[in-house]
């Protein structure tokens, strides 16, 4: 008799702590499910009304192609100018929001960019300099950057610095410097220089103008070698005979960026010059860096990798 009543004291108990068990993981489900709403509501808060695309915007990058433009570069690094080629590639591809990648399958959740890979190769002296940047920029214009990178390569070591657009910006930076190493940092949110030649080719006349505060360009804080932080500009937007040049003149660094691009659409990057401080000591002084377009070529370049594609490369003067 004993042994029943303990039996029937343990099925109750055991009764009690499944349904107080199951209650609780129920609460921690509606929980979870508010906190997830939360967070969609902030990313929602944080983004603007997409944009609507125009035919011609369609017809133009979504034809299967991407845009390729050489250019003649100026360079001034370590006190001189150096002659070499920059070349500007967009296209439009689809971007996975979460982790920042481009997606490899289709989904509603996807966001279309306009991806813009920007290299620059040039000699100083015995030894060459390769640099590269990549920034995807929402096709609708409604949010910032979700990603830029750079990457730089010389003979004494590379560096690479990437921010991801997330609650602020996050940015690592590698570097083989000392006084650089390896950075983890985060920022509020600015316009950033890298994004600026995204939104010419898709909406020009929304560019930030006026004082303005923004974060150069990565390769800009790489080749000074200071510190990455937001800066104080004046920015403004001119045309004349056809051509419109957007320039960024910062206030309390020695910089000035102006890039002229074709003022009817697909608004193509006709060149841009950089002044800035080059050199190091006595060397150091502002210069000018110039790049000017030279020929242009819309194809499926990922699907062009034979040798006897190579003389594609004539076609764009490099």
């Amino acid at each position: 008799m004993k042994t029943h009543i303990q039996l029937t004291i343990k099925l109750v108990v055991l009764s009690f702590v499944v349904t107080f068990l199951s209650s609780c993981m129920e609460q921690k489900k509606e929980e979870h499910k508010e906190i997830a709403s939360a967070e969609i509501l902030k990313v929602e808060e944080k983004t603007e009304p997409k944009k609507p695309l125009s035919k011609e915007f369609k017809s133009y990058w979504y034809a299967g192609e991407a845009e390729i433009t050489s250019y003649k570069l100026e360079q001034a690094r370590y006190g001189e100018l150096r002659e070499g080629n920059a070349v500007l590639i967009y296209v439009t591809e689809p971007f996975l929001p979460e982790i920042q990648v481009k997606a490899d399958k289709a989904s509603k959740t996807n966001i279309p960019v306009l991806k813009l890979n920007a290299t620059k190769n040039f000699l100083t002296g015995i030894y060459p300099y390769s640099i590269m940047s990549s920034t995807f920029y929402p096709v609708y214009d409604n949010q910032h950057a979700i990603k830029t990178s750079l990457s730089m390569q010389e003979w004494c070591g590379h560096v690479y610095a990437q921010l991801n657009n997330r609650e602020q910006f996050e940015i690592t930076s590698h570097s083989y410097f000392e006084n650089e190493a390896d950075q983890n940092l985060n920022l509020d949110k600015v316009v950033l220089e890298n994004e600026i030649w995204n939104k010419i080719r898709i909406n020009p006349e929304d560019l930030p103008k006026g004082n303005i505060k923004l974060l150069p360009s990565l390769e800009f804080f790489r080749l000074k070698h200071v510190k990455i932080q937001a800066q104080e500009a004046l920015a403004n937007l001119e045309e004349v005979n056809g051509l419109t040049t957007y320039t960024i003149d910062y206030k309390n660094i020695e910089r000035k960026l102006s890039i002229t691009f074709s003022s009817n659409f697909p608004y193509e990057i006709e060149g841009w010059t950089e002044e800035y401080i080059s050199g190091f000591g006595p060397k150091a002084k502002l210069m000018k860096s110039t790049a000017t377009k030279l020929k242009s070529l819309k194809t499926p370049y990922w699907r062009q990798n034979s040798i006897i594609d190579t003389k594609l490369r004539k076609d764009l003067d490099l």
